[in-house]
């Protein structure tokens, strides 16, 4: 499972991330009202900065703050509102956390406002199609991006699950914007990719990814998988409260793991950690 010598580590406020050497964890920071877990928990900035300060104390290596729930059927807020709640949060973070910070985004003047606040790479859903400026942008802004796979829109992915050869028809998908992200001007070592868990997935083509994760190694680039709390873990575990899929998403995470994964994207700190330190004992022997 060794990750291949060509992928260089970044640097991202002082921290390195060595591709390969353990699973690094993403927290999950929605300051919405509506997204599918948390929504409503941490939409003040007060709220905001204390949840930060839980997942750094709990070991995440980024923070990954969101103002645009993309859960299913989630309604597209304007420009202006988006910024209003991702930008001063930022501010507030970085003014007293040294950990690195992501922006997740698909619009490119939110990315831009985001890293003049304070942080250091963005996370696309889109995968840089919903915004045809994102992809010049992020490489003016000389930051890492990551690309995720989705079809459609929130209101509509659901409905966009057919698939001639499902893990290809994403490599594909991921391959052509990689290319058109270096044709904009980002270096290779600044691209990530994920392959979108529940975006336009079914219960089992979601199960279906999680045992071919190995296959996007093949993309040369770091990979993320958030499979956290999703509704296919609910509705293999007959569990329709989110935050009750803890143990379950620990399972999909040692899967990811093993595929070969060096991002997961996260909402419970502490348990996620320790399953990373178990998991990489077993799956990535010094």
């Amino acid at each position: 499972m060794n990750v291949p010598a060509q992928i260089p580590s970044w640097t991202l406020h002082n921290h390195t991330f060595a591709w390969g050497s353990r699973t690094y964890l993403m927290g999950i920071l929605n300051v919405t009202p509506d997204s599918f877990s948390d929504g409503g928990q941490f939409n003040s900035q007060s709220a905001a900065l204390s949840q930060a300060h839980h997942l750094v104390k709990a070991g995440i290596d980024i923070l990954d703050i969101g103002g645009q729930s993309t859960r299913p059927q989630a309604i597209e807020i304007a420009e202006a509102e988006e910024l209003d709640r991702v930008i001063p949060v930022i501010q507030a973070i970085r003014s007293q956390l040294d950990v690195p910070i992501s922006v997740d985004t698909t619009r490119s003047s939110v990315a831009a406002a985001a890293i003049a606040a304070g942080a250091d790479l963005v996370n696309d859903v889109s995968g840089g199609i919903y915004d045809p400026q994102m992809l010049s942008t992020v490489a003016h802004l000389q930051v890492p991006i990551i690309l995720m796979h989705m079809r459609g829109t929130p209101q509509t992915m659901q409905k966009l699950t057919d698939y001639q050869d499902l893990v290809k028809d994403i490599i594909d998908f991921l391959q052509q914007q990689i290319d058109a992200a270096q044709a904009a001007g980002i270096l290779r070592e600044f691209l990530a990719i994920d392959p979108g868990i529940g975006f336009a997935k079914t219960g089992p083509q979601n199960l279906s990814l999680l045992r071919e994760i190995a296959q996007f190694r093949a993309l040369g680039c770091p990979i993320l998988v958030g499979p956290s709390r999703k509704s296919f873990i609910g509705q293999i575990l007959n569990q329709p409260d989110p935050q009750q899929r803890v143990w379950g998403t620990a399972a999909a995470c040692c899967a990811a793991i093993q595929g070969g994964a060096d991002i997961l994207r996260i909402h419970d700190g502490a348990a996620m950690r320790e399953v990373c330190q178990v998991a990489d004992a077993i799956w990535r022997p010094l």
